[in-house]
């Protein structure tokens, strides 16, 4: 039996980071909860890792409908920069239209959702991509 590896996922966005958590051995993504980008950031995110034993942080990686990368694009690859030193393998998985899907989620549960729900369940959806083309 291959060792299970823990894993979190980030959705990046300017004025909030979307975190889900998830296994390889279960591969299951669940939302974890949104991080308010307030200049603590990185060190909440480091708590995380730390706190869930993650031996892999996911980045989501924005690009535009052609595929090409977009100001967002940069944006995230600068901050996963200042992320090197929290987790030992730092992997970007396409978050092409997770905001969009999540929000369509969020809606069918017939409950209130805000944007931040809204970027935890992006990050979920994320990081769920990224467990099934992994782990499958």
């Amino acid at each position: 039996m291959n060792k299970s590896t823990a894993i979190v996922c980030l959705d990046v966005g300017e004025k909030r980071i979307g975190v889900a958590v998830g296994d390889s051995a279960i591969r299951i993504a669940v939302p974890f909860e949104t991080i308010d980008v307030d200049g603590n950031e990185v060190q909440s995110i480091a708590e995380i890792v730390t706190k869930e034993h993650a031996d892999v942080l996911v980045i989501g990686y924005p690009r535009n409908q052609s595929g090409e990368p977009t100001k967002q694009t940069q944006f995230v690859e600068e901050f996963a920069g200042k992320l090197s030193n929290i987790a030992q393998n730092i992997v970007f998985q396409d978050e092409s239209l997770t905001s969009v899907i999540a929000e369509q989620q969020l809606k069918s549960y017939n409950r209130p959702y805000s944007k931040a729900d809204i970027d935890a369940q992006a990050a979920t959806i994320i990081l769920q991509d990224y467990l099934e083309s992994k782990y499958a």
